[in-house]
């Protein structure tokens, strides 16, 4: 199933699209959760939709997208993941995953702008697989970590390269407001089928900017949750981006920025598109 958070009404929701592809069913006007990251704390993502039916809400066209999860309580960010992003940067390949964090606040949703702050023109785009946690745990092994998976979604791990290159840490460069896109929403991983056959394609204005399958990650979603819930523990609707392909703006030549009127969107088969415009912040 697509789950999604969204605004209808002036209220922040979540739910479903139903089987048709064209509505929303309003979980959240339906059930005792507040936020989809609710529903899937309380393992009823499977159960929900029996008692909600399948009678659309509202049109899928109507909506107002909001961050799938829009109260996540962490989202580990995934760096140097893919070789040709590596070979690109001349960085990685330490053996480990190189891991930071984004703030819930820098999200932005599908179809909202991603601002390009005027601080600086280097807004950069990284189109991403993201991975939900579905049921929490420390120390999770391998052989488990997909048991701990609610779905996969889409991100634009947006990135100020001249503030992220500022120091040796580049969390200011990675959580300007309105650079992380989200969206559209959350398939559930049985929808999704092979997950090592995801194809994660990068467009800035209709143009191919990166191209990539999922089997070509460094530090595949086991090994990342393995990891990540070694020094923390995961929990329901945590959010783990997995790292973005070759390709990215800044190791071209010449360098290519997003910039004010750009679209920027991020295509993973068989999860949907994510697409955001690009405003510069006035």
């Amino acid at each position: 199933m697509r789950w999604l958070s969204f605004v209808t009404n002036d209220r922040t929701s979540f739910g479903y699209v139903t089987s048709d592809g064209l509505g929303v069913v309003d979980v959240g006007k339906r059930s005792e959760y507040a936020s989809l990251r609710e529903a899937i704390a309380a393992d009823a993502l499977q159960s929900l939709p029996q008692s909600c039916g399948d009678d659309a809400d509202a049109a899928l066209a109507d909506i107002t997208f909001a961050p799938t999860i829009t109260d996540p309580k962490k989202i580990l960010c995934v760096g140097l993941n893919y070789k040709a992003h590596q070979e690109e940067t001349g960085r990685g390949g330490e053996g480990y995953p190189t891991v930071f964090v984004r703030f819930a606040a820098a999200q932005v949703a599908h179809n909202q702008p991603m601002i390009r702050p005027r601080e600086s023109n280097t807004l950069d785009f990284e189109g991403e697989i993201a991975m939900i946690i579905g049921t929490g745990g420390r120390r999770i092994p391998q052989s488990q970590a997909m048991d701990h998976v609610a779905g996969f979604g889409i991100y634009n791990d947006g990135s100020v390269r001249e503030y992220q290159r500022q120091t040796s840490q580049f969390t200011p460069g990675k959580n300007f407001t309105a650079t992380g896109g989200f969206g559209p929403w959350m398939m559930t991983c049985d929808e999704i089928g092979d997950l090592d056959k995801m194809e994660i394609t990068t467009r800035l204005n209709g143009e191919v900017m990166q191209n990539a399958t999922s089997d070509l990650l460094v530090h595949g979603f086991r090994e990342l949750i393995e990891y990540c819930s070694t020094f923390i523990e995961l929990e329901p609707g945590d959010v783990i981006v997995t790292g973005t392909p070759g390709g990215v703006g800044a190791a071209r030549k010449p360098p290519v920025f997003m910039n004010d009127g750009d679209l920027i969107e991020i295509e993973v088969k068989p999860i949907g598109t994510l697409s955001n415009p690009v405003v510069g912040e006035r």
